[in-house]
């Protein structure tokens, strides 16, 4: 019988086979900067098969893999450019109130130099790709049983991907917008809002604008907002700050400044290690600075804010020409974050 030494040899010796095997097989059919990361994925494919997974879970991963990986070619050209994901009904007229006010929305943003996300239905979706046009559409359609057709405005266009799947159509969605912009709607727009909003509190979504845009005098979300209200937050569900992480209005124009206020300064942001940075269109001076670390010192895990030059070792050298405010954040208060960068944009 062979001891408990050689077994554990017999097993080592497999595993740096096929680690050797499949390092092989990318360098000679994937080879790329990103090797590490299509090796884990083969590694996690064996594993499957090691754990005898169910074939109809197999399919779900080999759906959900071809759709993300057709979505993020479609999106790639276009990374540097700003994108927005509206959402709302399907069933709204094109004569609705709502339509119009989804439309000149869209028409405002385009101008503006952004792009918009719709799920490519009818209705408001429609209403996006009519203001934005065409040229500066993309859609991101669902099949169902009813209901949702592709509008007339984005079919057969390159810029449209189909899903089967609700979770990777709401992973690219949220993954590809710097804003998202709510329209009245049923169950399918509460259910993004709500997502969005809980992506954006749980800190699992980078800070971005959350509008909620009614037609000229309508109350869809200043009810809803009142719902929220008294419903979570005087029940202690969420924080007082919670209710800054989204914007309620009924005007296009509203909507549109209050997105391009949130990058007037603010750029982006991402983790170095423990570090959260927050890249800068331009730097804040020195006063600004000061009153932040007075301000915010609540939202620290440790140390104080301070402002660098360019990019941290961390961030591979990316948007080298902006300045970076960086602190070690809490990881908690998403809606003091929401406060500090309405701070940040407030700069002369």
């Amino acid at each position: 019988m062979k001891d408990a030494a050689g077994e554990h040899r017999t097993v080592e010796d497999r595993r740096q086979g096929r680690s050797a095997a499949i390092k092989e097989f990318l360098g000679k059919y994937a080879a790329c900067d990103d090797e590490d990361q299509l090796f884990q994925m083969i590694v996690t494919i064996c594993r499957l098969a090691a754990d005898g997974a169910d074939r109809g879970d197999l399919k779900i991963l080999n759906s959900a893999l071809k759709e993300l990986r057709y979505a993020f070619k479609v999106f790639a050209p276009y990374t540097e450019v700003p994108k927005v994901s509206i959402f709302g009904s399907a069933r709204t007229g094109e004569d609705h109130p709502q339509y119009l006010q989804a439309k000149k929305f869209a028409e405002l943003i385009q101008g503006e130099g952004w792009m918009v996300i719709t799920g490519a239905g009818d209705g408001i979706m429609r209403a996006g790709h009519h203001g934005a046009s065409r040229q500066s559409s993309f859609g991101v359609a669902i099949s169902l049983p009813f209901e949702q057709a592709t509008n007339t405005i984005i079919a057969n266009d390159p810029k449209l991907v189909h899903f089967k799947y609700f979770f990777t159509r709401k992973l690219v969605f949220v993954k590809e917008a710097k804003a998202i912009v709510l329209f009245p709607g049923g169950f399918g727009t509460q259910d993004e809002g709500f997502e969005s909003l809980t992506l954006i509190q749980t800190l699992k979504a980078a800070p971005a604008p959350v509008v909620l845009c009614d037609e000229p005098g309508g109350t869809y979300w200043t009810k809803w907002r009142s719902f929220v209200e008294t419903g979570l937050l005087d029940a202690g569900m969420i924080d007082p700050e919670d209710l800054g992480l989204f914007h309620v209005t009924d005007s296009a124009e509203d909507a549109v400044g209050e997105i391009v206020r949130f990058y007037r300064v603010y750029h982006s942001s991402r983790y170095v290690g423990e570090q959260l940075v927050f890249r800068l269109q331009r730097p804040l001076s020195v006063e600004t600075v000061t009153e932040i670390n007075d301000t915010f010192a609540d939202i620290l895990k440790e140390g104080r804010y301070e402002q660098v030059g360019g990019p941290l070792d961390g961030e591979d050298g990316a948007y080298p020409g902006k300045s970076r405010l960086v602190f070690v954040f809490n990881r908690r208060s998403a809606g003091r974050l929401r406060q500090l960068i309405r701070r940040i944009n407030e700069e002369p």
